[in-house]
Order: C-alpha cells, then sequence, then structure tokens
C-alpha cells in the first residue's frame, strides 16, 4: 500500500489528519536535519499500521513523502 504524507516538521505539536484513506498531512515536533523528521514519520505510520514494514520511497528531502506500508507484515 502506498500513502502520500504532507510533512510540517519542527512544529510545536504533533498531529495527524487523514485527509482520506491514501493521504495524510502530518506536523512533527522534530527537526528536518540529520533525519530525524523522517525517524519519527515512520514510527507514527508503523504504530499505526501495527507493521514493522513502513519505508519512504519517495521524498526524503521533501516535505511531500510517499510511504510504502507492507499491511500484510504485522507486528508479533
Amino acid at each position: 500500500m502506498y500513502i502520500h504524507v504532507k510533512v510540517t516538521a519542527d512544529a510545536k505539536e504533533e498531529k495527524i489528519e487523514k485527509k482520506s484513506d491514501t493521504q495524510f498531512v502530518v506536523s512533527v515536533r522534530e527537526e528536518a536535519e540529520r533525519n530525524i523528521a523522517n525517524k519519527r514519520i515512520i514510527e507514527i505510520f508503523r504504530e499505526m499500521y501495527g507493521t514493522r514494514k513502513v519505508r519512504i520511497t519517495n521524498g526524503h528531502h521533501s516535505s511531500s513523502k510517499l510511504l510504502s506500508i507492507d499491511v500484510d507484515d504485522k507486528k508479533q
């Protein structure tokens, strides 16, 4: 499954807004430097979908990201 995410890094509070089944707007408190915000986004979607296999497919250096989520691989 692919998810489009619009990210705001270094926000005052963390929030997740679901626009549709495949589109989200996410604000994280972590800064965009040294991949810190990307790691937090991956953590958020791992918890949300209950899977370990979440990765950023496109948009590592952009605020608009494409995430690949393997929903068949549930956490044991």
